[in-house]
């Protein structure tokens, strides 16, 4: 699997994860996803839609202080992300 500079899940910046990544089931980094989104090789929330995701990160943007125009223009492309792609 390729390095991304964004979680495949969230859109976050990988430089940003106080983890620097989730982890796979051999506790290796993942090199796709945050340490929000994956651990131990599986999503955190595995049911959570696209929708709800958006909405998730829209509000964590929002609260670190961020108008929320900025918090959409974010999350505009999370359908493109690998999690979401289908």
């Amino acid at each position: 699997m390729s390095k991304h500079k964004n979680c495949q899940s969230c859109g976050m910046p990988l430089s940003r994860d106080s983890e620097k990544g989730g982890t796979e089931k051999n506790g290796e980094k993942s090199t796709a996803y945050c340490s929000h989104c994956y651990v131990k090789g599986e999503f955190v929330q595995p049911d959570l839609s696209l929708q709800e995701m958006k909405q998730l990160v829209e509000g964590k943007i929002k609260d670190s202080g961020f108008p929320k125009f900025l918090a959409a223009f974010f999350t505009r492309n999370l359908h493109k992300l690998e999690r979401w792609k289908s």
